[in-house]
């Protein structure tokens, strides 16, 4: 008998962080090497959510929380859904979890059965298929191309719903490729989602405040109200409010599936940290003015780096709608040789032996279930993108 469980045959390692790692451990032997793998914002916590959570320290704000989160918490939540998004939330009806990976978790270990299928477009964040393979379920990739934005069409959803389908999984703007659904794209999926009442929508939408230029973020249970009983609307504060390491996501949804991921939560992790979620009260609820100045920070580097890497050879780069990643095409490289004569033929190769010739650590597309591509995040200095990208300009001229 086989000690280790039989799922674990199914999951693979998040490549993210594997490359994450990669470039560590070689910065560490003495390379220089400039990591374009993590996705995290390098803007520091506000002070006034610093404070937030020093002052709940103080009051003493260190015993174990309520599993669904703290009443201010859940409070700040709805309020955030009716201001932000016209979405009528009442408390009861949001969760507080150890970031939007738990959120995720809890709502597919609550739902699914062996059979479930949840349609995932692809690409797609790395970590959709394995949590959905983890609780039991089967994922239904349905596909996207460079050529309509990487975003999810009415017709290929239409196709890809079964009567097994359980869930579609949404995350506007996306990780990898940074698409955003415009209001009328959405519209069109919802119009497809009420002909198949039985298919839930669990929309991600952690990136919601990084949108560029004209763009205007909608979530799908506004634009379609007859979907809000079986929508889960998730968000958090890692991205928007630079806030990666306290480790606070929330979602709202109809009453039955909350307290089933409550439940789940209960046997699992319990309630959040509390410090961290006192800390998430002010950010929701505190002075946001910060939020567009960071966002024009970041369409500034989303420009340089499509605009750079446009100029490599055998790139084309499309210019995102939001979050802080592009996802190029090196599809014209596949089958070119490296001066040492190592064959290009995939783009996991590329990703190699750009990391081995020039130092810039980026995740391969197929990572992401679509390939051949690679995905770069922006959330760094524009001095140390535009040497990245003037590297990835050398190692592609290189190649013959």
């Amino acid at each position: 008998m086989a000690f280790l469980a039989d799922v674990l045959s199914r999951v693979k390692p998040s490549a993210t962080i594997a490359v994450t790692q990669k470039a560590r451990e070689l910065k560490n032997a003495g390379r220089d090497v400039i990591g374009l793998g993590a996705g995290e914002p390098d803007f520091d916590t506000p002070d006034n959510i610093k404070h937030a959570a020093i002052e709940a320290i103080r009051r003493g704000e260190t015993k174990y929380p309520p599993v669904s989160g703290i009443v201010p918490l859940r409070d700040a939540i709805a309020k955030k859904f009716k201001r932000e998004n016209n979405l009528d939330y009442p408390p009861e009806q949001t969760i507080v979890g150890t970031g939007g990976k738990q959120i995720l978790f809890n709502a597919f270990m609550a739902t699914l059965n062996p059979g479930d299928e949840v349609i995932i477009p692809r690409p797609y964040w790395v970590s959709y298929p394995e949590m959905v393979a983890i609780c039991g379920g089967t994922s239904a990739f349905a596909d996207t191309s460079i050529d309509n934005g990487f975003k999810l069409t009415a017709a290929v959803l239409e196709k890809a719903i079964t009567p097994r389908t359980k869930w579609l999984l949404m995350n506007s703007p996306s990780n990898p490729s940074g698409a955003a659904y415009t209001e009328a794209e959405l519209k069109g999926l919802a119009d497809v989602l009420l002909k198949h009442p039985h298919v839930w929508v669990l929309t991600d939408d952690m990136y919601e405040h990084l949108t560029y230029g004209d763009f205007v973020f909608k979530t799908i249970a506004e634009v379609e109200p007859k979907l809000y009983e079986r929508t889960l609307t998730m968000n958090g504060v890692s991205k928007a409010y630079a806030m990666t390491g306290w480790r606070i996501g929330y979602a709202a949804g109809p009453v039955p599936l909350i307290k089933a991921m409550d439940m789940i939560q209960g046997q699992q992790t319990s309630g959040a940290c509390t410090i961290a979620q006192w800390a998430a009260v002010e950010a929701l609820n505190g002075p946001q003015d910060f939020i567009p100045k960071n966002k024009a920070i970041f369409q500034g580097r989303r420009d340089l780096v499509v605009s750079m890497l446009n100029q490599a050879r055998g790139i084309t780069c499309p210019s995102p709608e939001g979050a802080f990643y592009v996802y190029p095409s090196c599809a014209q490289l596949i089958g070119r040789r490296t001066k040492n004569g190592k064959v290009i033929d995939s783009d996991e190769t590329f990703c190699s032996e750009l990391l081995e010739a020039e130092g810039v650590a980026v995740v391969f597309g197929s990572a992401f279930g679509l390939g051949p591509n690679f995905r770069i995040s922006y959330a760094t200095s524009e001095a140390l993108l535009e040497e990245a990208c003037t590297r990835i300009q050398r190692f592609t001229a290189a190649l013959v």
